[in-house]
């Protein structure tokens, strides 16, 4: 089935604004961690490397679940995902508020809050891409804007909440809310296949050999026909040898010829032997389609740029995102007095990432502006911020970086944007699924490695010398597999053709 063509408007908007509060309600929390990490320090005593996975994890499993989340979109599409992941968010904060150990958030914040994110984030930007095109930067930019949007509001709010109602009346307020997430899931109305007629349906029989591929010339209808009649034929034996023993019944079932399976239907032996025959031809149908998402996959990989882009994100995610859930406690080791606090510091984080995926996704459209070399700008550009984390030991120099920092973290409005400028869009759902794989893995890493370089030289100057190492690392690796190359990777590869598994199944004439 195809779609129509995108109508970069229309119904189009309204799946801007879903999705926008859509990841303002999942994502403000779990990206707003910083503050309740502070607070399971105090309550579980617990290390800072191992507190810090659970806010890894949130943000982390569902980028690691990509190609499973992918593959639901895909499978059952954008509104029923984004209902039942509402219900795993908001189920999973409110469980969490009953946590006895770390141990236990690890699964109900972590695993379950982060899945239903992943599922959530993806539904959203593939049902963006399919309603937009032209505009699809701009798009993507404003639902982007809603996670930012969500830490900004989240951080105050929870702040807040833990010191009115503690941290668990916290985690239960904040889990009513993400219920919100199921009306905006209503609201994603898939985009209509197009009024193009569908093929008639042809009957199995009438198709030509040439258009059966998997066509056995030896393994006919007689042949498992043939088949069965060996197996009836094995059974009477049995029953015979059967009948010499102590089963008198069985012998007498015998000895009546009515009983026998002489008489059973020859139709009923071809149904059966059809049946055998289209089971065969559906796992060899099942094999091929496993075989070409392999072949797929190695296709992909040989794009030298969409191999250095999976690089850049494993890297960037790896030393970009401990400063939105550690920086409240950066703080507080640079013995940052709380009066001087004007704002919280991940909130500055979360407002300045909403700025920069809006602006970043409007650069984005204009046809003059490379988006890959954007985006390799701002990794290089926030690898020196994260270097400069040491030396700042006041509130308004960590403020000024905190800024910095999430202004170029916005450059993932535009990420959807370069991979497809890379790969092309029939090939989007697939790539963006890997790459968000490496993502989750760079989320899940990173935050716990800043907290044990902390435990162990009990100081972040080298947690944060390695982040922003590892973001340069990931920038000029990017910059060096575009330089020679972007105009024919802006090419976008080839349409397959689509491959069609037809079956010859035989006739009962």
């Amino acid at each position: 089935m195809e779609l129509k063509k995108s109508p970069d408007g229309g119904w189009g908007w309204v799946i801007v604004f879903v999705s926008f509060f859509t990841q303002f309600l999942c994502y403000g929390s779990p990206l707003a961690v910083g503050v309740l990490y502070i607070e399971w320090l105090d309550a579980f005593g617990e290390g800072k490397g191992k507190t810090a996975w659970v806010g890894s994890l949130a943000s982390g499993v569902g980028l690691l679940a990509s190609p499973v989340c992918s593959l639901c979109v895909s499978s059952f599409g954008a509104r029923p995902v984004t209902i039942f992941s509402g219900f795993m968010v908001a189920g999973g904060l409110m469980l969490s508020s009953f946590a006895p150990n770390i141990y236990f958030l690890f699964f109900s914040y972590g695993i379950v809050v982060g899945l239903g994110c992943g599922l959530l984030y993806t539904a959203t930007v593939t049902i963006t891409c399919q309603y937009f095109d032209d505009r699809r930067g701009l798009a993507l930019g404003l639902i982007s804007t809603g996670s930012s949007v969500g830490l900004f509001i989240y951080a105050a709010l929870q702040r807040m909440l833990v010191e009115f109602y503690g941290l668990d009346g916290c985690l239960l307020i904040v889990g009513a809310l993400a219920l919100n997430i199921l009306a905006c899931g209503s609201l994603m109305r898939p985009l209509q296949s197009s009024d193009c007629p569908l093929p008639k349906k042809i009957a199995p029989e009438d198709l030509p050999d040439k258009y059966c591929i998997y066509n056995e010339k030896g393994k006919n209808l007689e042949e498992n026909i043939n088949i069965l009649d060996k197996s009836y034929s094995s059974e009477e034996k049995c029953r015979s040898m059967l009948a010499n023993g102590d089963w008198k019944q069985e012998s007498l079932l015998l000895k009546n010829p009515t009983v026998t399976h002489t008489k059973e239907p020859e139709t009923y032996k071809k149904k059966v032997a059809e049946q055998t025959y289209f089971c065969k031809q559906l796992a060899k149908r099942k094999w091929q389609l496993y075989k070409n998402y392999c072949g797929e996959t190695v296709a992909l990989f040989k794009n030298k740029v969409f191999s250095a882009l999976f690089i850049a994100i494993l890297l960037f995610d790896i030393g970009g995102f401990p400063p939105s859930l550690l920086m409240e406690d950066v703080a507080r080791s640079s013995n940052v007095k709380e009066e001087e606090f004007i704002m919280p510091l991940i909130s500055i984080i979360g407002i300045m990432t909403a700025v920069g995926k809006l602006l970043l996704g409007i650069l984005a459209d204009f046809k003059w502006i490379n988006t890959l070399y954007l985006y390799v700008a701002t990794l290089i550009i926030m690898g020196l911020a994260l270097c400069a984390i040491p030396f700042a030991k006041s509130y308004v120099t960590l403020a000024l970086l905190s800024a910095i920092l999430g202004f170029f973290t916005g450059n993932w409005s535009i990420f959807p944007y370069v991979t497809t400028k890379t790969v092309g869009i029939e090939k989007l759902a697939h790539a963006y699924g890997i790459l968000m794989f490496f993502a989750g893995l760079g989320n899940s890493l990173g935050p716990p490695i800043v907290g044990w370089f902390y435990d162990w030289t009990q100081t972040y100057d080298i947690a944060f010398y390695f982040s922003g190492f590892c973001v340069l690392l990931g920038g000029f690796i990017l910059l060096l597999a575009a330089l020679p190359s972007w105009n024919t990777c802006n090419k976008q590869l080839p349409k397959p053709a689509p491959t069609t598994f037809l079956y010859k199944v035989a006739s009962n004439v």
